[in-house]
């Protein structure tokens, strides 16, 4: 059983699992009003891949190679960030991270191409949600494998909120593996029930308020 949850853990680090909510978008089919090009899965394949390249550098490729320099350094003890008065640089790094991603987008992309909203929204969610996560790390240990569950989840919903067509058991996926993930963090003992359900609710109300509104 403790061998299932470390799996799991490590399966949904905090890093990918944004980065696989925005593969699943763009990669199962969806539909969208034809007055509305906010559907990811349309866009040109060239561009998905693009935008990929974009998110995994700036959400798994820069944060994770900060958070092993500040192990190497010694500013982290564990690579999971086990003491809770260790994780504000982290998270300042992942907080900077996504708001790069989204003056990358902003400054990169010319207004004519008209990607769609999610691709400006959902780094500014990550923005919103790091910025959070900060201030509230400063009275718990909120769990940050619970908050990329939420931030993935919340997206998801967001998106197919706005999709007339789309599968639903990619939110079934994001409502059981957000679950499996909770529990396995609080099995090894990581983190208390109210410390993966505040992580949990509060990237999925952010996300999905900011990319459904945006």
């Amino acid at each position: 059983m403790k061998l299932s949850a470390q799996i799991i853990s490590w399966l949904f680090v905090p890093l990918i699992t944004p980065v696989f909510a925005i593969l699943l978008v763009m990669f199962v089919p969806s539909y969208q009003d034809v007055l509305n090009d906010d559907c990811l899965y349309i866009i040109n394949p060239q561009h998905k891949w693009q935008i990929f390249y974009y998110y995994f550098f700036f959400c798994v490729v820069v944060p994770g190679l900060a958070l092993l320099y500040l192990k190497a350094i010694g500013v982290v003890s564990t690579i999971e960030i086990d003491d809770r008065k260790e994780r504000a640089l982290p998270i300042i790094v992942m907080f900077c991270s996504c708001l790069g991603l989204y003056i990358f987008h902003t400054l990169m992309i010319p207004k004519e191409a008209e990607f769609s909203k999610y691709v400006y929204s959902y780094p500014l969610a990550g923005v919103i949600a790091t910025g959070v996560y900060f201030f509230q790390t400063m009275w718990k240990k909120v769990s940050l494998h619970a908050g990329g569950m939420g931030i993935m989840s919340g997206f998801l919903i967001a998106y197919a909120a706005e999709m007339e067509v789309f599968p639903i058991w990619i939110i079934l996926f994001a409502i059981v593996s957000s679950g499996l993930v909770m529990s396995a963090r609080v099995y090894l003992g990581k983190h208390t029930l109210l410390e993966v359900v505040v992580g949990w609710f509060t990237g999925t109300f952010v996300t999905f308020a900011v990319n459904y509104y945006y």
